[in-house]
C-alpha cells in the first residue's frame, strides 16, 4: 500500500468553546486546512510546530514517545484541536513535531471520525456502511 494523504480542517477547540459563549465571534477562531498523512500505524494526531503557532493551541505537557525507526523523542502536547474531514469531526490532543515536519493523522481521531483508507482509491473514505455520519464502538 502506498501513502494516502488528505485535506484535513484544524481548528483551535478553544477558540470554538468561545465562539459558543459569545467571548469571541465565528470570524476569531483560528483554523486552518492541512495536507495531513494518514499514518495507519500512528495513534495520535502529529501536527508541526508552524501549525501549533498558527493555531495558537496551549501547552499540556511533555512526553517521550517512540518513532517508527525505534528511536525517543521527547515532544510538546497541545490542545484541544478539533478535526474535520468530509462530514465527521472529533476533538482531540495533538503531538507537536519540530519545524515543518509532514502532520499526520492517526488512528484514534480516525476512529473517533468512523474513517477508513480505501485500499484500492489510496485515499480517506467516510464509512461507507455509515455514509450519514460517524457510529462509534462503545
Amino acid at each position: 500500500m502506498g501513502t494516502v494523504h488528505a485535506e484535513i480542517e484544524l481548528i483551535n477547540g478553544g477558540d470554538m468553546a468561545n465562539a459558543r459563549t459569545f467571548k469571541i465571534g465565528e470570524e476569531e477562531i483560528r483554523r486552518i486546512t492541512v495536507t495531513m498523512l494518514v499514518d495507519t500505524g500512528a495513534f495520535l494526531m502529529c501536527i508541526n510546530e508552524n501549525i501549533q503557532s498558527y493555531l495558537g493551541l496551549p501547552f499540556i505537557r511533555s512526553q517521550v514517545f517512540q518513532l517508527a525507526d525505534g528511536k525517543l523523542m521527547k515532544c510538546d502536547i497541545v490542545g484541544p484541536v478539533e478535526v474535520r474531514f468530509a462530514n465527521r469531526d472529533t476533538r482531540c490532543d495533538a503531538l507537536v513535531l519540530p519545524g515543518d515536519s509532514e502532520p499526520l493523522l492517526g488512528l484514534i481521531p480516525m476512529e473517533a471520525m468512523d474513517v477508513l483508507v480505501h485500499p484500492n482509491r489510496q485515499e480517506l473514505i467516510v464509512n461507507p456502511a455509515h455514509p450519514e455520519g460517524a457510529v462509534l464502538r462503545l
